[in-house]
């Protein structure tokens, strides 16, 4: 079985005279995966990864990256690490072409004008490559970031909230070159507190809240494993509140009293429906339509760090 490319034991990050930011974080990432790492502002998500690359020094642990131990071979296990930040941090009067070329030598790559063009062909930038950093729009500055991440071809590449403060299109469009990316052979660590982001581009998810890594998992497991059904019954008539005689099934008015919600395990031998339904039948509550949705990712995400408080 091929090595990991990521390999994280009991990572810790403990502050002097401060918090713990992070408590004994533990995971493991196989090469060509997407991983996304979910949670609220201030979960620690920027800290580990700031961890895993080198910018700040764990309190405890282990990382192998690539092969290279992170801590005692750190310009080996540097060089296959891409990062893109959360803040633009570059040359603002330099030009897009000699910026990325700049970070592709950084890494002791030699000059190939044709990697550092295909790159910026990628990102939609070789038409602004002459043009400085500060006359770009917000937006070509975050690919600008990605540019110089991939500019020394590297294994693994992290993208730290990638589309915060961009706008929908944009977002579709990084989402769009995350794809292309893994089809490249690219593997990446993603962090996000959009939760359709997760959705839309992880093949697993792992929730961090207040410093814990709570779990990592395939993100169609987890949310077969956590994830929980609505059945919608639209009413004949509405009501005012939920009738005597239906406790057992928890059941919420919703639309106005126009809808009965009855949230229920689909993975259940037994989901309680047939017996709800000839129980509405007993009472003459009589429903014109039903409908059951997916629990969302959102939803067992809101779940699971409700957990932890």
């Amino acid at each position: 079985m091929p090595e990991p490319i990521l390999t994280v034991r009991g990572v810790s990050k403990t502050y002097k005279n401060g918090p713990t930011a992070l408590k004994s974080v533990d995971l493991t990432v196989e090469r060509g995966e997407i991983v996304a790492l979910l949670g609220p502002n201030g979960a620690g998500k920027t800290t580990l990864i700031s961890i895993i690359c080198g910018i700040v020094t764990p309190s405890s642990g282990s990382i192998t990256v690539a092969g290279h131990d992170a801590l005692g071979d750190y310009k080996a296990a540097r060089r296959a690490i891409g990062l893109v930040p959360q803040e633009l941090s570059t040359d603002q009067f330099e030009s897009v072409l000699a910026t990325v070329t700049f970070s592709r030598r950084l890494f002791g790559r030699s000059a190939d004008g044709g990697h550092v063009e295909q790159v910026l062909r990628d990102l939609s930038l070789w038409e602004k490559r002459h043009a400085k950093i500060k006359d770009l729009s917000g937006g070509m500055k975050r690919r600008v970031l990605i540019a110089k991440a991939l500019a020394h071809e590297p294994e693994l590449l992290f993208l730290d909230e990638p589309t915060a403060g961009v706008d929908v299109s944009l977002r579709r469009d990084m989402w769009n070159l995350v794809h292309r990316l893994r089809e490249n052979g690219t593997t990446i660590i993603l962090t996000t507190h959009y939760i359709e982001e997760a959705e839309e581009m992880a093949d697993r998810v792992g929730v961090i809240s207040s410093g814990e890594l709570l779990l990592v998992e395939e993100k169609a497991a987890l949310m077969a494993k956590l994830g929980k059904r609505e059945l919608d019954l639209t009413l004949v008539e509405p009501l005012d509140a939920v009738p005597d005689g239906f406790d057992e099934w928890h059941l919420a008015l919703a639309d106005e009293g126009h809808k009965l919600r009855y949230v229920f395990d689909a993975k259940a031998e037994e989901t309680g429906i047939p017996a709800l339904l000839q129980r509405l039948g007993e009472r003459n509550i009589a429903f014109k339509d039903l409908e059951t949705s997916k629990s969302s990712l959102e939803d067992i995400f809101v779940d699971l760090v409700g957990e932890k408080r």
